[in-house]
Formats: structure tokens, C-alpha cells, sequence
């Protein structure tokens, strides 16, 4: 088989390869009693009809000799170079390393092995490989087992051999996955798809050749192969659009092979005019080739069999992009055709996406859950208002838009025009849209985002600004709070001794001061026992100031997501209050008078005496609730007058009260008591407003 593409000295290393892998696992045999050296042999053949290179093929014989042997890396760098031991070692788990679990352990060789395919693609091909031939041979596995790692092939293994255009091997893997995951569908779909084969066969037959008659008759040179759906596609089909078998496999598949573009768009005319297209169901993926590199024009047509007809017509350049993806990049010369750099493309793409992504995540784990949700096959195509196109998933939103954009625009995203009309941010997008985005200097995302954000890049970049962000906010609270314990025996967090934090420091097992007042700022830690650590000699001083109460601490309504106001009371400045330190949200802002308040007072450490500073700038909720007559335009007519009073509403909740009477509770944003008194004295005035209170 080498001999057919490969030179005889490149055929020659591949040998040395292997007797150097036989040596290493000689003694080694797996589950089946076979010699271990015949997995990676076998895994060097799959890459080898993929007509991989020849230093693929040497890794790929060469894959589990440093984790399953004695061998080292620099054992094979002196044997085959420095280019194969990074490939080989990039595909070695972790194993030395000690962690928490076995999902930790599999989480970071996961991130390990995608970092190393971000360097070199070879990795993943021959880690898809690797899998492919154990699934082959899942058979002896205990039960369990097997499930788990069908489980993992078809989220993982099979999504990225789609993300990387590699058709035949990822139905390969999700069949095979399927069968193993659930036999006994598995079983029931292949018996009826046997059983439909043959009344299907005569109808097949009659409809190839009438293609290739009307094809042949408008001169063009073509192939038509009558496709076979694969079963866990059909199940796939079968479970999101809710289908019974008889829907889903009643659609005769044809592929129209090719030899260039200008013949691709010709036969589709000639198809089109032997057979009537089903209206909106055609789709050129040649023009705008799908996000993995895949190009081909599909439609569906009427046939006077009272069937559908999908067809799907491509070059043969196409053809083998189809089918290996990233790998045809390899095994054909540039003049065959630009399909595989396309493909090529497109993975180096994804593959630094992965890589920002990867530097924005937090543990391994978190990682590859990300990496899971931006394996999506489904996309949408949609447009920049200088008309540049954009791929994104199914499902993703105008936030994700931005991201995909930049981050920088992501982060400082306000608005957006979708088709030129105002539109929330929430929205998910659809093919042929064209969206703008509006940014603003200094604005942040918005922790409600994440509710609603589709993509890996959006979903990541607004969790690290935002842990950033109150990792900041944090610091600054801990250091007002440390500072407003300290003011009760005339000092301050400058007048700390290093020799005394960096005891504390060392005794709470941190890494910094500033990591201790950032668990402070959070609440994770109770400032008055800091400061009993700190300054044990000043404890009877701090008691007694804690018992008189001390100094207040100053509430701005800037302090950002570590200052919390209960949503039990709503407290608004004007209003007496109490502070309550919460763990990881920092310190919960209550009325003196809220009975959450006075229900938690037995837990003397975590409250904290606070005051509103007299410069405050922002806006607060506030709920109230108005009992107003069942009239015509009733709730226009309040909101009217709520918005005449300078405030906004944030939400309204309505009820059907006794005797035609309305219930309307309103949460409004308002500057403080006063502003508050001035909202309803203009509500007591409208006739239809029966009572109205503060909840």
C-alpha cells in the first residue's frame, strides 16, 4: 500500500518505525490476546488509505511506546527526529501527574492533546485513528466500559472528525459508537433498513438512470452513486424532528460527481429540469463552504415516483475533501484542486479559536466542556454591515456575533442593528442576516449573557471579565472592610507590619495579602478574625468597639457585584440598613426592618454596620405594588406617569383583583426615598388609582 504513494526511503523509515515499536512492546498484548504492536500497526494502516505522510505513519506506530513503555521522548528524537517524538509525546496522557479524579486526569490529557494539536494536526488525525480501530474492537470490553467510551466517541471524537471534514471516519465512529451506546436500537433501525433495501432497489435503479441518461444527452462527464443513509444519522433525524423511521429513509440519496465547478452548477440545471426542485430546499455550499472546508450543492427534487430525491453534486477534488477533510491536504498536489486547503483553512481556524479559548478557561475541565458545546455541526451564515461573511453555530445569538467579531467588541458590546432595526442582544440569528454591533469605551458584558449566549469564545471571554472584574471589586471591598475594623484602634491597612501579614499570609496557606482582603471582599473570610491574626494584642479594643458599634461602613451603590441589595426588601438610599457578609457574593445590603434581616441576626460576625454615603450616583429597584380600577388603558396610563417622574421600570407583574379592581406590581429604578415619595404622591392623583404601598 506505501509503495503507491510514498518513496522507497520514506517506505523504509516507516519499517524502522515498526521494528522499533515491536521491540518496545514486545511482551505486550491486549484484551484479545493479541500482540499489542498490532493496534498501532492497524492504526497506521487506517492513516496510510488516507495516504498520510510518512512521518504520520511513524508516529502513528510510535503513539503509546512512551506512555505503555520504558521509552523515552528523546529515545525517539534521536531515532526519528524532533518533529515525530512531539507529535508522539502530544498524544501521551498525562500519567505522572497526580489528580483529584479520574475526570480531572482525562479533562487536562484532553487539553494536552488539543494544545498539541494546535502545533501539529497530525495529532488529532492520528488520535481519530487510534479511536476508530478501538471501537472496531470494543467487543471485548466489559459492558460498562464499552458504553463509557462510546459515550466519549460520539461527543467528542466523532463532533471534531465533522469539525475537521473527515466524513467517512466520523460515521464510521458515530455508527459504531451507536451500536455499542444503544444495541438494541441499533439492531431494530439496521433490520429495517435490511428490510426496505430491497423494495427500495428497483425504484434506485430507475431514477440513476435517468439522471445519467440526461446527464450523458447534455454532453457531461459525470459519476451517479446512489448514497446510503447511516443509521445513527437516521436516528439522529429520527430523534430531533420526532419522526417514524418511514419519513426519514423515504428520501432517495444521489451523489453527482464531477470534474469542475462550472460542471457542478450546469448539472444541477440539467437535474432541475428533468426533475421539479422542492421550493427553499437548496443550498450552495460551494460559494460558502461549510465551516469544516465541506463544498457541494444539494437539492431536493420531485420525482414521479412520489419520492423525494436528494441530490448532492461536487468535483472529485470535492469528493475527497468530503470524505478525509484536513487529511486530503496531504495525500494530493496542489493542482488537484483547492478543496483541500480549503479544508486546511478552516481547521486553522477552529484550531486557534480553541487556543484563545483554552487561554481564558479556567481548569481542564472547564475546558473541555467548552470545547464539547463548540463542536455543533449546524451553522448559520450571516453577514458584517461591509458584507463579510460569518459561520456561526445554530442557535448562536447577536452576543455571540460580537465575539466572533473580536473580543474587544464583544466586551464593549451595547446594542445592535440586525437588518438595520434595533434588536435585543438575545437574539438568535438566521441565515442572510446582516447585523451591526454598537460598542461603548468602558462598557462591560453583562452577567445576564451568559443566559442566553450559544458559543465557547462568548461563553468563556464574559466569565473571565467578570471574574476579573470582581476579583477587583472584591480587593477594593476587602480593603475598606479590613480598614473600617482597623479604624476602631486609629489604624489602617498601611500601618500593618509586612512581618505580621506575611505570618497570616503564611498561616492561611495563600499565596498573597492580596489574595486574603480578596476573600475578605467576598465574604469568605470574617474581617474582625483577620484582624484577631493580625493585631492579637489590640482583641479586648476590638471587641469593645464591636459591641458599641463602631464606624459604618459607607455604602457608594458602585461597588459592583460584591455588594448585593436584598430582593426580600429592596432597600433604597434613605432607608435604615444593615450589612450581611455572604459567602462568595461579598455583603448582602437589607432594611434594618426585613425580616430575613432580623431572622439572621444570631450570627453576630457576619453583620456589619453600613450607611449610605452621601454621594450616590446610581439608581436602585424598588417594588410597589398599585390596587387600581379594571379600566381601559389603565397600565399605559401608570407607566406613563412613572416614566414622567424621571424612573424607569424594570418589570411589572398584573393580577385580576375582586371587584374589578387591578393589581399591578412594579419594580422601578429610583435614586433614593425621595425620588420614591415623588413617584407616588403622582400616582395617589390619577382618579383610577385606588391604593398603592411599598412592598
Amino acid at each position: 500500500m506505501l509503495n503507491s504513494y510514498l518513496e522507497k526511503d520514506k517506505v523504509s523509515s516507516v519499517y524502522h518505525a515498526y521494528l522499533f515499536g515491536a521491540q518496545a512492546h514486545e511482551g505486550q498484548t491486549r484484551m484479545t490476546g493479541e500482540p499489542y504492536i498490532y493496534h498501532p500497526i492497524a492504526v497506521a494502516r487506517i492513516l496510510a488509505e488516507m495516504r498520510m505522510d510518512e512521518k504520520t505513519l511513524i508516529a502513528a506506530i510510535l503513539h503509546d511506546v512512551i506512555e505503555d513503555t520504558p521509552t523515552h521522548k528523546e529515545q525517539i528524537v534521536t531515532e526519528f527526529g524532533q518533529e515525530v517524538a512531539d507529535i508522539v509525546d502530544g498524544l501521551t496522557k498525562l500519567e505522572h501527574i497526580h489528580f483529584d479524579n479520574k475526570q480531572e486526569a482525562k479533562a487536562e490529557s484532553f487539553r494536552k492533546m488539543i494544545l498539541a494539536m494546535v502545533k501539529d494536526i497530525r495529532v488529532i488525525l492520528i488520535k481519530l485513528a487510534d479511536r476508530l480501530h478501538n471501537m472496531r474492537t470494543l467487543g471485548i470490553m466489559p459492558p460498562d466500559k464499552a458504553r463509557r467510551i462510546a459515550s466519549e466517541t460520539l461527543e467528542v471524537y466523532a463532533p471534531i472528525a465533522n469539525r475537521l471534514g473527515m466524513n467517512s471516519m466520523r460515521h464510521e465512529l458515530e455508527d459504531l459508537g451507536f451500536k455499542t451506546y444503544h444495541p438494541m436500537r441499533y439492531r431494530v433501525l439496521k433490520k429495517s433498513i435490511k428490510k426496505i433495501r430491497g423494495n427500495r432497489k428497483e425504484i434506485v435503479q430507475k431514477i440513476q438512470k435517468a439522471l445519467e441518461s440526461r446527464l450523458e444527452h447534455e454532453g457531461i462527464e459525470c459519476q451517479v452513486l446512489g448514497r446510503e443513509k447511516h443509521i445513527y444519522s437516521i436516528y439522529q433525524k429520527m430523534q430531533s424532528k420526532n419522526l417514524p423511521f418511514s419519513e426519514v429513509y423515504d428520501v432517495y440519496a444521489f451523489r453527482i460527481i464531477v470534474d469542475s465547478v462550472d460542471s457542478c452548477y450546469r448539472t444541477l440545471g440539467s437535474v432541475h429540469a428533468l426533475y421539479k426542485p422542492v421550493p427553499g430546499k437548496f443550498k450552495d455550499y460551494i460559494a460558502i463552504p461549510k465551516v469544516n472546508g465541506y463544498q457541494s450543492l444539494h437539492t431536493i427534487l420531485f420525482s414521479p415516483f412520489g419520492v423525494s430525491i436528494e441530490v448532492q453534486l461536487r468535483t472529485r477534488d470535492m469528493h475527497r475533501v468530503a470524505e478525509n477533510g484536513i487529511a486530503a491536504h496531504w495525500g494530493y498536489k496542489e493542482g488537484d484542486g483547492n478543496g483541500g486547503v480549503i479544508a486546511q483553512t478552516k481547521a486553522r481556524k477552529w484550531l486557534k479559536s480553541l487556543l484563545d479559548l483554552q487561554q481564558n478557561t479556567g481548569d481542564s475541565a472547564e475546558f473541555l466542556e467548552n470545547v464539547k458545546i463548540d463542536l455543533f455541526p449546524d451553522e448559520v451564515y450571516v453577514f458584517t454591515p461591509k458584507g463579510r461573511i460569518m459561520e456561526l453555530p445554530r442557535g448562536a445569538t447577536i452576543v455571540d456575533f460580537a465575539y466572533a467579531v473580536h473580543t474587544d467588541v464583544g466586551n464593549s458590546c451595547i446594542a445592535a442593528k440586525l437588518n438595520q432595526q434595533h434588536t435585543p442582544l438575545s437574539t438568535q440569528l438566521k441565515n442572510g442576516q446582516t447585523i451591526e454591533i454598537m460598542t461603548a469605551p468602558g462598557a462591560q458584558p453583562n452577567p445576564s449573557w451568559l443566559n442566553f449566549v450559544y458559543t465557547a469564545k462568548a461563553r468563556t471571554n464574559i466569565r473571565n471579565v467578570l471574574k476579573n472584574l470582581q476579583q477587583d471589586e472584591s480587593l477594593a471591598l476587602g480593603i475598606r472592610l479590613l480598614n473600617k475594623c482597623l479604624s476602631n484602634v486609629n489604624m489602617s491597612v498601611r500601618d500593618l507590619s509586612e512581618s505580621r501579614i506575611e505570618k497570616v499570609v503564611e498561616d492561611y496557606e495563600l499565596d498573597s495579602f492580596d489574595e486574603l482582603l480578596v476573600q475578605i471582599g467576598l465574604g469568605n473570610r470574617i474581617p474582625q478574625l483577620v484582624l484577631r491574626h493580625l493585631l492579637p494584642e489590640h482583641c479586648g479594643e476590638l471587641d469593645k468597639a464591636q459591641k458599641d458599634n463602631g464606624h459604618s461602613l459607607a455604602i457608594r451603590g458602585t461597588e459592583g457585584a460584591v455588594v448585593h441589595y436584598g430582593r426580600c426588601c429592596h432597600p433604597i438610599p434613605g432607608d435604615p440598613i444593615v450589612g450581611y457578609i455572604s459567602s462568595g457574593r461579598g455583603i448582602v445590603i437589607h432594611m434594618q426592618s426585613c425580616k430575613n434581616a432580623k431572622d439572621a441576626r444570631k450570627q453576630v460576625q457576619k453583620w456589619i454596620d453600613v450607611e449610605w454615603s452621601s454621594e450616590i450616583k446610581t439608581e436602585f429597584s424598588v417594588s410597589v405594588r398599585v390596587i387600581a380600577q379594571h379600566r381601559k388603558g389603565v397600565l399605559a396610563t401608570i407607566a406613563s406617569a412613572i416614566a414622567d417622574s424621571e424612573a424607569n421600570i424594570e418589570h411589572v407583574n398584573t393580577a385580576e383583583g375582586e371587584e374589578k379592581l387591578y393589581s399591578l406590581d412594579f419594580i422601578i429604578l429610583v435614586r433614593d426615598r425621595k425620588h420614591l415619595a415623588d413617584i407616588m404622591r403622582k400616582l395617589r392623583l390619577l382618579d383610577m388609582v385606588v391604593s398603592l404601598a411599598r412592598l
